[in-house]
């Protein structure tokens, strides 16, 4: 049984399996989601760079791309024999490479479409099959359109959506500007939760911080947090104890001690030291020596043949000004 408490969202570029496992360090109880594969990519390319990960990321979503039943059935299948703990399908991604797809948020005018994708996985694996999606896309009425969406897509078996609470504009707006210009609409997100309360209904958009989801968490049944969580990651150090009940905060130092036996193993089987060391730059934001931290790896990182003495002498950066 999965616990959507909180989830990181599926970031493209960023939700790497570096960043995962780094992220891991800082929470036990997050549920981690890739970045979006499309169903052509896991059934025809290299699956093992595409969607390969460590045991360690456990909870694991992979969220794919697509929009044939039966394309995403057999990419469904190929997840859960790679064993992730979930499959879920991407209705919510503005981005014009999607759009040209025929997938992504462009399935919001699809319910059918999305209900036989969803039906078709569903019967293809004994994993969970779930769906993250917009309120409405363009000039859509967000009510009506986001619970019909939910109604036919919930008829086909999905139980869990992750709702991102804005609109989506396909036409006239960038993807970077469809994650801030379109408003948040929390309210018609909790009217959902408050109509259909056999669903598990997350909320994904705008969070700012782990105080917020604690709040969110008195109306949804979990929370996303998707660049917050990735630009501030010392706050995911907070996720088990204050979210969850469990253990301590884990301090940007503990995180950065329990990721190294994961760095020196990747660094031994050939990746580069400036793949991890990117997803830790905000680890220390607000922090006497952030700066030179951000520096520190940012310069060094990047060269051939770069070790963990860079991370140390990035940490050196942090320890010397960290007070006693």
């Amino acid at each position: 049984m999965i616990d959507y408490r909180f989830s990181v969202a599926p970031m493209m570029d960023w939700t790497d399996r570096h960043c995962r496992a780094f992220h891991r360090c800082l929470s036990k109880r997050a549920l981690l989601w890739t970045e979006m594969v499309t169903a052509d990519a896991v059934i025809h390319g290299n699956r093992q760079r595409l969607i390969g990960f460590s045991e360690a990321e456990h909870l694991l979503v992979l969220q794919l791309g697509g929009s044939d039943p039966q394309k995403l059935a057999e990419a469904a299948r190929i997840a859960e024999g790679f064993g992730y703990n979930e499959v879920n399908l991407n209705c919510g991604c503005p981005s014009d490479r999607v759009q040209s797809g025929a997938f992504g948020a462009c399935l919001m005018a699809q319910p059918d479409l999305v209900a036989d994708c969803v039906a078709a996985m569903k019967a293809a694996v004994s994993i969970p099959v779930t769906v993250k999606c917009r309120i409405a896309i363009d000039d859509l009425p967000a009510r009506e359109t986001l619970f019909t969406f939910i109604d036919k897509v919930s008829a086909a078996g999905c139980e869990v959506f992750t709702v991102h609470a804005r609109k989506a504009w396909l036409k006239g707006l960038s993807p970077k500007e469809n994650r801030d210009i379109p408003p948040l609409d929390y309210e018609l997100v909790a009217d959902l939760k408050t109509a259909r309360p056999d669903l598990t209904i997350i909320l994904n958009g705008g969070i700012p911080d782990i105080a917020a989801c604690a709040e969110h968490l008195k109306r949804f049944d979990g929370v996303m947090l998707g660049r917050a969580a990735y630009q501030t990651p010392a706050i995911l150090g907070e996720v088990d104890a204050t979210l969850f009940g469990q253990g301590e905060v884990v301090s940007p130092f503990e995180a950065v001690e329990a990721y190294r036996p994961y760095m020196a193993a990747r660094l031994d089987a050939g990746d580069g030291l400036h793949g991890m060391t990117r997803h830790m730059l905000g680890l220390f934001n607000g922090r006497p020596g952030a700066r030179l931290w951000r520096r520190t790896l940012s310069e060094r990182a990047p060269r051939d043949g770069a070790g963990l003495d860079v991370l140390d002498a990035a940490l050196d950066a942090v320890k010397d000004r960290a007070p006693a």
